[in-house]
């Protein structure tokens, strides 16, 4: 019978290669994961930004037709428009208008792909004000 030599040390390095590829993979893992969460939440902002844009264009011209000094928001129509952009664009999210004020809160889900994560919300908010003019 053959007994193993303390001297010997063939394939020690088995486990030491296992160990270094799993962590190279999970580093790779968290790097593709946090720029496609930046990415996402780029997005978000980018669609807040526009939907309250769209919704800040929603001026009362029948108020301006009747001679008011400063054309006012209409609140409905850029609630109404704002969450219709979000809609259009495939993500969900909340309108309020306070005065000439349009905040609107975008809201996309995230699936991680690579990291056993499960989903999270991504979610941004921004805000839009007409710039007008007086009238006279």
């Amino acid at each position: 019978m053959k007994t193993a030599d303390p001297a010997d040390d063939r394939g020690q390095v088995t486990p030491f290669v296992v160990v270094m590829a799993l962590s190279f993979i999970t580093c790779l893992g968290l790097v593709y994961e946090g720029g496609e969460l930046l990415r996402a939440r780029s997005q978000t902002s980018t669609l807040a930004q526009e939907a309250a844009r769209v919704g800040a264009q929603q001026l009362d011209w029948d108020a301006y037709r009747e001679g008011a000094d400063e054309v006012p928001l209409d609140a409905s129509a850029a609630a109404a428009a704002a969450q219709a952009f979000l809609g259009s664009a495939g993500a969900a999210g909340t309108v309020t208008v306070s005065g000439d004020t349009v905040t609107v809160t975008c809201t996309l889900a995230y699936s991680f792909t690579l990291l056993p994560a499960g989903s999270t919300t991504v979610e941004t908010t921004a805000s839009a004000r007409p710039h007008t003019q007086s009238t006279s």
